[in-house]
């Protein structure tokens, strides 16, 4: 039996969290004295705190402190889908983003990291709402059902269900032996790096806010700038390779990080994801770096270099930023970074798509089903990092990526209902699907989305929030059984 008011309770809690971020933005509106962001924020305050004491209260008698694998998966797609709505409150009431549905679509894309934007002039922005559009990244970078089980272990629910529901990758690893130490350290990290790219921007000639808000997206491989140029507002090569440096850090898992803090410095080494993922960086920054000087866009590799690794990073780890129009590039650069756009980066990060440790594990499986053809009789077993691989985990990858792939069609056919082209229709739902941002054609990196009728912006809203919670977890609902069979 699904325990709702519990449900109702924790959704509650992590609104009121959120609203903590919130309230943040309020000393900078004074600061920059945004009267309309002022009310905007205050406004959307009331109004979560009205809707969270009254879950709270209706909740209040709840004995069960348990919450069942079906009640997981609820809690993780509502929340998701509350704190984008309630998010979008600032953008909306304060006058910044005058629709509500296109102030959804920008939220949803903040928190699900993705980058995508209906804005077509983000420097008219007040100075605190650029700084809240920025937090949302962040604070969906590393997951907001993660932050919860982090520091409201009050709830008395097993974390491990709402933390394996929400954490990207195809398997949760964990850190510690309790949950709520396991988020901790997640989170702990992810600061730490977020803290030393603040001060690195700062030192190499950013302002504060600029600094801020582009290390909350490069952090959380989401994407949001706030000048209208991205980061090719910067011409600093200080600048843009900190950047390239996060992004690619921002790719790694998480958990390779906690390791070495405990003292094991070869696991970056030993780890077949973290080489598989350095190695498709380092041959496709090299690729399109030649084909960017023979083709003279560049007249020095150093320059050619430097926008290369940029985008490679940012198609790559999903975050969007862009230092330069890739669509006047050659079609070969273009063509290897619309296939990055497929692999994302390493499970466990802040990156989308569809993950390097899938990639490399469907690749052995097929080159396994080869040898079974030459070898009919031999046992063959995929292994990553020399241990073999469940057979559920593969058949849970290649579920994934078939679900994936009709997704992508389908989202795209809907897209392309509106009477768009077949390059846009297809990017623009590759790119929210894959929390990517930005695409080729009519959503390439110097366009955006506020062309889309309103209710393909719906639906790619949810594709959003589709792609970051791997699927699985969106999709199982949707099914009439998940409703009719009892689960626990």
């Amino acid at each position: 039996m699904i325990n709702y008011k519990l449900i109702i309770k924790m959704v509650s809690y992590i609104l009121m969290l959120v609203s903590f971020f919130m309230v943040c933005m309020i000393p900078v509106a004074m600061e920059y004295n945004e009267t309309n962001a002022i009310y905007g924020f205050v406004y959307s305050l009331c109004l979560i705190f009205s809707f969270s004491l009254v879950g709270i209260f209706f909740s209040r008698h709840n004995k069960r402190k348990e919450l069942s694998i079906k009640g997981g998966f609820i809690f993780v797609s509502l929340s998701w889908t509350l704190v984008a709505a309630v998010g979008a409150l600032p953008f909306y009431l304060s006058g910044s983003i005058p629709s509500y549905i296109d102030a959804y679509f920008e939220t949803m894309s903040g928190l699900t990291t993705t980058g995508a934007s209906i804005l077509t002039n983000i420097e008219a922005l007040p100075n605190s709402i650029l700084l809240w559009r920025a937090t949302t990244h962040w604070i969906g970078g590393m997951g907001i059902v993660v932050l919860t089980v982090a520091i409201l272990p009050l709830l008395g629910v097993d974390g491990f269900r709402l933390l394996k529901a929400e954490a990207p990758g195809p398997a949760t690893d964990r850190l510690s032996s309790k949950i709520t130490r396991t988020a901790k350290y997640l989170w702990l990290i992810y600061i730490l790096l977020s803290l030393i790219q603040i001060i690195l921007l700062r030192i190499f000639g950013m302002n504060m806010l600029d600094s801020v808000s582009h290390t909350f997206a490069t952090m959380a491989t989401g994407g949001f700038s706030t000048k209208n140029l991205s980061v090719a507002y910067y011409s600093s090569p200080y600048i843009q390779y900190t950047i390239t440096i996060f992004m690619i850090l921002a790719g790694v898992n998480f958990a390779l990080y906690f390791r070495v803090l405990t003292g094991n410095f070869s696991v970056f080494y030993k780890d077949s994801e973290f080489r598989s993922y350095i190695l498709i960086v380092l041959t496709a920054t090299l690729l399109i770096t030649l084909n960017l000087y023979y083709e003279n866009v560049y007249s020095s590799i150093p320059e050619a270099l430097r926008y290369a690794s940029f985008q490679v990073a940012s198609i790559l780890t999903t975050t969007g930023f862009a230092t330069a129009d890739y669509e006047l590039w050659g079609h070969f650069s273009q063509y290897i970074l619309f296939m990055l756009m497929f692999i994302g980066g390493c499970a466990g990060s802040t990156a989308g798509s569809i993950k390097v440790v899938r990639i490399i594990t469907l690749l052995k499986q097929s080159l396994i089903e080869i040898k079974r053809l030459i070898y009919p009789k031999a046992v063959f077993r995929v292994r990553i990092n020399d241990k073999p691989v469940d057979i559920a985990l593969i058949h849970h990858i290649i579920g994934f990526i078939v679900l994936y792939i009709v997704a992508l069609i389908f989202i795209a056919l809907v897209v392309s209902s509106g009477g768009h082209d077949i390059l846009t229709s297809f990017t623009a739902s590759l790119a929210t699907l894959g929390n990517i941002g930005p695409g080729f054609g009519f959503v390439g990196p110097t366009d955006n989305y506020a062309f889309f009728q309103d209710y393909i912006k719906c639906f790619l809203s949810f594709a959003m929030m589709l792609g970051r919670l791997e699927i699985y977890t969106v999709i199982v609902i949707i099914f009439p059984s998940f409703w009719s069979l009892r689960v626990n």
